[in-house]
């Protein structure tokens, strides 16, 4: 694979993707704040929005959740609560089971009772399809970011999934933090939408392009090929209508949709992201500690550096649904 998106393979990629992609135009809400040419509703739409996200951002204390397998009812409203006003929440259990395996089962339940369809068919998922994330050289992680101590940078997770393998939500489940460092940052996909539009709505008519974005295939070490994934950073839920977006910061192994407006499109993006957001919510997770989220962004600061003998005894479960946080 070559080494930058510039490279002569990724420009023939892009080239495909524009050719391959859905020769239909972008489909805008008519009657609605999304519509970029509706700029009343837009108005009161963001001021609704970045009201309720500063509310909250000024109380961040978890959801305290007493049984994880079982949420009560009052549990359940309030992270859905949290989710409908910014697509994510921080939860504290009560009752972490002292085995990890036992914590899967905690999960598994947590999950049914949010009304979640795990979606992970991941190489690496494990029982439940549960991804444990953790310092690892076992064959099929071996090199992956995600299974090593570096940091990684903003994405929302399946960016690289066709279309209709999307992923809509997620759980990150904290058995053992980082000695040090492990920090996770995240953003509402809907807050980025808002800082983008408001540099210039032409930025996410581009960025909503079917070929906007285009992740190349990908032998896996098992010897499976991934094929080009293909799509916008920023759609809809067919199902509800709800924002959705795919994206990842990285440099390599990627092709973006080569005309002047996505190139400044991803610019200001990337700009954005790296300014650091005053909605960006920071959390090292404790034990016990979760986010619950609509796939937001997301990213993740390197950790245990020095530690002896370069590993970690940092462990998080991630769980992957196809389906948004009903009620959110």
């Amino acid at each position: 694979m070559p080494a930058g998106s510039a490279g002569e393979t990724e420009r023939h990629l892009a080239a495909g993707a524009e050719m391959s992609a859905t020769k239909e135009e972008t489909v805008f809400p008519t009657e609605s704040h999304w519509n970029l040419g509706d700029t009343e509703a837009y108005r009161r739409w963001r001021a609704e929005r970045l009201a309720a996200a500063e509310a909250l951002a000024e109380s961040p204390a978890p959801v305290e959740i007493r049984t994880l397998a079982n949420p009560s009812d009052s549990e359940r409203r309030e992270l859905c609560r949290r989710c409908r006003l910014t697509n994510a929440a921080l939860y504290q259990a009560a009752d972490m089971a002292a085995d990890d395996e036992a914590v899967r089962d905690q999960l598994l339940g947590f999950a049914r009772a949010m009304g979640l369809r795990i979606a992970e068919r991941h190489r690496s998922a494990g029982r439940g399809g549960i991804v444990a994330l953790r310092v690892s050289e076992a064959a099929g992680q071996r090199g992956y970011i995600p299974y090593s101590r570096r940091p990684m940078n903003w994405h929302t997770d399946g960016y690289y999934n066709p279309p209709g393998q999307k992923i809509r939500a997620m759980v990150l489940h904290c058995v053992r933090p980082a000695d040090d460092g492990g920090e996770n940052r995240f953003l509402d996909p809907e807050i980025a939408y808002i800082r983008l539009r408001d540099r210039n709505p032409d930025y996410i008519r581009a960025l909503m392009h079917p070929a906007a974005m285009t992740i190349p295939e990908n032998r896996e070490p098992d010897g499976r090929l991934r094929p080009a994934s293909i799509g916008p950073v920023f759609s809809f839920d067919p199902a509800g209508g709800a924002l959705e977006m795919r994206y990842t910061a990285r440099s390599r192994s990627i092709a973006w949709r080569d005309d002047p407006l996505t190139r400044e499109a991803v610019a200001a993006l990337a700009e954005i992201l790296g300014a650091g957001d005053p909605l960006v919510m920071r959390v090292k997770m404790a034990a016990g500690q979760g986010i619950l989220c609509n796939n937001s962004l997301h990213d993740r600061s390197g950790f245990d550096q020095g530690r002896a003998g370069g590993g970690s005894r940092r462990l998080v479960y991630r769980i992957r649904f196809h389906n948004r946080i009903p009620g959110s």
